[in-house]
C-alpha cells in the first residue's frame, strides 16, 4: 500500500492507514447483485464549503496503492485480499488480459493496468479523486471486492459545475456471482500454493448525466469491513450516429465441433438499412480468448452464396483481423457498405485457431454454413461451405449509421422465435420491424431481438461460466447491461418474460419483483420501458393451474402500469376469448406454450407504435 502521505495513500474508515497484507478481513460468501444508482444532480458549490480542500484529480494508476497480480512462482509478492492470496498472473494472460490492453466490455473499453506481477495494480476505493474525461451515458469500472461484496457511494463532478452522486457495488472476487463475471480465472495464489479456485473481475457500469462532460471521479470512502478495488475506469462513449440493425444475445458456452481453421459464414436478417455498416462480435463466458483471421459482409443471394463480391471487415483501425480476450468484445471498424432494410446478410469469419468451444446463440432458427479448411471469407461463391449449422457463435450485433436509434426486446423463446417457420423471418420482431419500415408515425427504429429461450426474470439456466449444455442463458436481471444498456443507441426497451419462471415455480413476488429492477435500472439509463403481460400456456405439462395463478398475478401488476412507460397485453391478444388460461388454437404452434406463425404476426400487429417512442 501506499504510504499515507503519497497521492495513493488509502486510509480505512476509522482513519488508520492500511497496509498490504497486515490485515485478516472478514470473508461474506453468498450471492451478490450489482446495484447502481444515480442520485440527484446538484452544484458542486454547495459541497466546497464542507471540503474547502478538495484534492486534486490524479490518473487512476497515480493513485495505485494494492497489490492484486502475482507471478505463479513468486506469490507472495503480491497480497490483493489482506491474506496473502493474489490473481495469477499466468491466467490473466492466458485469457487474453494481459497487462497495458485496452479490453472492450459491454460497449465500454478499459485499459487494463501497466504493471507487472508484484507491482501496484490497483486502488482500494477510500474518497480518492480520480481524473476522468468524456461525455457517455455511463461510467464502466473494473472492479472486485475483497472480504465480501464492497459497496459505496462516490460522486462525478462534470465540467459545467454541477456533480452527481452514483452507487457502486463489486462482487467478492472468490464468491460472487459468475453469472456478472466479466472474467474467471482458474487459480488463486497464495503463500502456501496455488489454490485450483475461480477468482471473478467484473466490469459494472453507473449511469452519467447525459451530454455533460465529466472532470473527475471521487471514488466511493471505505467505511465496512470490506474492500473495493477498482483496476481501471473509463466513460463509456454513446455509439454517436448509429443505430442497432440486427442482435442477438449470448445464450450459452457449449461445445462446437471443431471451427478449427474454418470460416463460419452467418445469416442474419436486419430491421432498419445505412450506407455503412460495422459488427459486433463477443467472447462471452470464455475463458481463453479467440482469433478472427479475417472478416467479410454481403447481402445473401442464396443459400451461403453472396450477391457480389463480400466486402471485407478490418479491426482497430485498419487490420484484417482481431483477438478477443475472454469475456470481450470486438467492433469491425466502419465499412461504406449500402446495407439493405429487411433483408439478409452474410457476416463471415476465418477462425485460424483451435476452436472446438464457442459463445452462442442457441435458437437462430435461420440455416447457417462453416467451411472447410481455409479462409473463405471472401469467396462470393458457397462451393467452400461443406456444413450447416443453427446457432448464431461470436456475433452478438450489427450496426447501420444514421437512423433513430433502437428498441430492444428482452424476452424468452416467445421473442427469440421458437416454433417459427426455420430460415422465414417470422419472428414477432421480424414482423414489427417491418411495420416501422412501412410507416412514418414514429421514427423507424432498427428491432434488437435479444430473446432466449427457456430464459428467465430472476434466474440463471445457464450458470455463467464452463462449457454447459443448457443455452437458456443468465437472468434478464443479470444480462440486463449487456444486452439491454449497452447495446447501441437503445431508446426502449421491452420486456416480455416471466412464463418460464413461473412454469418453474417463482412466485409472481418473485417475478414482479425481479421486474421492477429492470425496470428501475433501465429508467435510470433514460430508457423508455415498455412491459407485456405474459401470455397463457394451459396445456404444456408445466404450465398448471398454480402456474397459472401466478402468471394472472404478475400480469395484473403490469397492467396497473405503475413501473413502467407504456404497457403492451400480449395476453389479451393470444387467449382463447372462451377459455382465457389457453392459447387461442388458431395462434397455437402445437405445443400451446409457443405461438406459431400466425400468433407471432397477431402480436407484433397489435402493437401501438406511439408507444415504442420515447
Amino acid at each position: 500500500m501506499a504510504h499515507p502521505s503519497s497521492p495513493g495513500a488509502c486510509h480505512h474508515g476509522g482513519g488508520h492507514p492500511k497496509r498490504e497484507g497486515s490485515v485478516v478481513r472478514r470473508r461474506i460468501r453468498g450471492a451478490a447483485v450489482v446495484a447502481v444508482l444515480l442520485t440527484g444532480i446538484v452544484p458542486v458549490a454547495a459541497a466546497e464549503a464542507a471540503a474547502p480542500h478538495r484534492p486534486r484529480p490524479l490518473p487512476l494508476e497515480r493513485l495505485f496503492d494494492n497489490r492484486a497480480v502475482s507471478d505463479d512462482a513468486r506469490p507472495g509478492e503480491a497480497d490483493f485480499d489482506g491474506a496473502g492470496a493474489s490473481l495469477s498472473a499466468r491466467d490473466l494472460a492466458a485469457a487474453g488480459w494481459t497487462p497495458g490492453r485496452t479490453l472492450g466490455v459491454d460497449g465500454a473499453e478499459l485499459t487494463l493496468p501497466r504493471s507487472g506481477p508484484g507491482e501496484r495494480d490497483n486502488v482500494v476505493a477510500d474518497g480518492q479523486t480520480v481524473r476522468v474525461r468524456g461525455r457517455g451515458d455511463a461510467l464502466a469500472f473494473l472492479v472486485a471486492g475483497t472480504g465480501g461484496e464492497a459497496s459505496g457511494t462516490g460522486t462525478v463532478r462534470y465540467r459545467d459545475g454541477s456533480r452527481g452522486g452514483y452507487r457502486l457495488t463489486a462482487p467478492d472476487w472468490r464468491s460472487g456471482p459468475l453469472a456478472t463475471k466479466s472474467v474467471a480465472l482458474p487459480h488463486i495464489n497464495t503463500p502456501g500454493g496455488q489454490l485450483a479456485e475461480k477468482a471473478r473481475l467484473y466490469v459494472v457500469t453507473v449511469p452519467l448525466a447525459r451530454g455533460r462532460e465529466v472532470a473527475s471521479v471521487v471514488l466511493p470512502r471505505d467505511r465496512s469491513a470490506t474492500d473495493l478495488h477498482v483496476f481501471a475506469l473509463s466513460v463509456r462513449s454513446p455509439a454517436k450516429g448509429w443505430t442497432g440493425s440486427w442482435a442477438a444475445s449470448t445464450s450459452g458456452y457449449t461445445a462446437v465441433g471443431d471451427y478449427s481453421d474454418r470460416t463460419v459464414r452467418l445469416v442474419v436478417h436486419t430491421s432498419t438499412g445505412g450506407p455503412r455498416v460495422r459488427v459486433r462480435l463477443d467472447n462471452t463466458f470464455a475463458a481463453a480468448p479467440v482469433r478472427i483471421g479475417g472478416a467479410t459482409v454481403a447481402v445473401q443471394e442464396a443459400g451461403a452464396e453472396a450477391r457480389g463480391e463480400p466486402r471485407r471487415l478490418t479491426f482497430r483501425g485498419g487490420r484484417t483481423g482481431t483477438g478477443i480476450p475472454a469475456g470481450a468484445q470486438a467492433y469491425s471498424d466502419p465499412l461504406d457498405f449500402d446495407v439493405p432494410a429487411d433483408s439478409n446478410l452474410l457476416v463471415s469469419f476465418h477462425l485460424p485457431g483451435q476452436v472446438t468451444t464457442a459463445p452462442v446463440h442457441s435458437q437462430a432458427i435461420q440455416r447457417s454454413y462453416v467451411s472447410s479448411p481455409g479462409d473463405h471469407a471472401a469467396d462470393g461463391s458457397p462451393a467452400a461451405y461443406s456444413s450447416t449449422i443453427t446457432t448464431w457463435p461470436l456475433l452478438t450485433g450489427v450496426d447501420v449509421s444514421g437512423g433513430p436509434g433502437s428498441v430492444v426486446l428482452l424476452g424468452d423463446s416467445i421473442t427469440d422465435g421458437v416454433r417459427s417457420a426455420q430460415s422465414a423471418n417470422r419472428r414477432w420482431p421480424n414482423v414489427l420491424a417491418t411495420r416501422l419500415l412501412n410507416q412514418s408515425d414514429v421514427p423507424r427504429y432498427g428491432v434488437l431481438n435479444h430473446g432466449i429461450s427457456a430464459n428467465r426474470v430472476v434466474a440463471d439456466r445457464y450458470p455463467g461460466d464452463g462449457v454447459s449444455t443448457d443455452t437458456g442463458g443468465v437472468s434478464a436481471l443479470h444480462r440486463l447491461d449487456r444486452d439491454v444498456l449497452a447495446q447501441t443507441s437503445a431508446r426502449t426497451v421491452v420486456v416480455f418474460e416471466g412464463v418460464n419462471d413461473v412454469r418453474w415455480g417463482a412466485s409472481a413476488d418473485e417475478v414482479i419483483a425481479g421486474l421492477r429492477k429492470v425496470a428501475d435500472r433501465a429508467h435510470a439509463r433514460d430508457l423508455h420501458v415498455v412491459a407485456a403481460t405474459i401470455a397463457p400456456c394451459e396445456g404444456e405439462s408445466l404450465c398448471t393451474a398454480a402456474a397459472d395463478a401466478q402468471r394472472e398475478a404478475v400480469n395484473a401488476y403490469i397492467r396497473e402500469g405503475g413501473d413502467f412507460d407504456a404497457v403492451l397485453d400480449f395476453d389479451a391478444v393470444l387467449r382463447d376469448p372462451a377459455h382465457p388460461a389457453r392459447m387461442l388454437p388458431a395462434y397455437d404452434s402445437g405445443d400451446h406454450l409457443h405461438p406459431g406463425d400466425a400468433g407471432l404476426a397477431a402480436l407484433a400487429n397489435s402493437v401501438d407504435l406511439r408507444k415504442l417512442e420515447p
